[in-house]
């Protein structure tokens, strides 16, 4: 059953009735009164209790939704948004983000094949088009929630790590100890909508875009030493950038 919250509408003041309803929803998630993943209360419910329109309500969540504090979901209805995981501008990978969050990371792991071809992994690593690289596809989960699908491309001399040690370490920490060192990393970010495949193992509706990233990682030679392309549901994940002026 979903929540109630205690709200006070003052309708004298020049402050927008959604504009009020909006930040005593948004404090009450942010003091904890009501937690991620808890049902949100609907927005007839909501209307007739306040006494507010419908429409005035309405904008009141899609204003929560664009904060990032509720997510919208088919056939689920409206639940308040699980914390978020960021991703800071310097070069780590998924499980450090995670750990570093507090957070469980868990993985299972899709695809590992060490005779796998890409035509474009083999043009950022320098090699033939039909040399064999090795592939990694995980799906990583943040507890029991799944946050990303991970595909990785690597060149077999840095690949020295089986089955069971993608499953409970970082792929980062297993190349640093085959001597391979990601110092460097230039990410490509966007957004496009799930496939279909996508969508049941990320758990997402198809309204729901999923942020993306290609990233080609150096060490501190300039070699190139790993070809990623990831995928994340964006109501789980952001990725932060510090700017400076020039």
């Amino acid at each position: 059953m979903a929540e109630t919250v205690s709200v006070v509408i003052d309708r004298a003041s020049p402050v927008p009735l959604y504009y009020q309803l909006a930040q005593q929803l948004t404090a009450a998630i942010e003091s904890g009164s009501l937690k991620p993943g808890d049902p949100f209360e609907n927005e007839l419910a909501m209307a007739e209790r306040l006494d507010l329109s419908r429409p005035t309500v309405r904008r009141a969540i899609a204003e929560l939704v664009q904060r990032g504090l509720v997510t919208r979901r088919r056939g689920i209805g409206t639940t308040v948004a699980n914390e978020v995981i960021h991703r800071r501008d310097e070069l780590t990978s998924l499980y450090e983000d995670l750990v570093r969050s507090g957070k469980e990371p868990r993985t299972e792991l899709l695809d590992f094949d060490r005779t796998a071809h890409s035509p474009v992994a083999a043009e950022f690593f320098g090699v033939p088009k039909n040399a064999d690289l090795v592939f990694v596809r995980r799906l990583r989960y943040t507890g029991d929630v799944p946050l990303s699908i991970l595909s990785n491309w690597l060149l077999p001399q840095a690949a020295k790590f089986d089955e069971r040690q993608l499953v409970d370490r970082g792929l980062y920490a297993l190349l640093r100890e085959a001597g391979v060192r990601p110092v460097v990393g230039k990410q490509r970010i966007g957004a496009r909508r799930p496939t279909g495949k996508e969508r049941s193992m990320l758990r997402t509706d198809k309204s729901e875009p999923l942020l993306t990233m290609t990233r080609r990682a150096f060490d501190e030679s300039g070699a190139p030493v790993e070809y990623g392309d990831h995928v994340y549901r964006a109501d789980q994940y952001a990725i932060e950038i510090t700017v400076h002026k020039s």
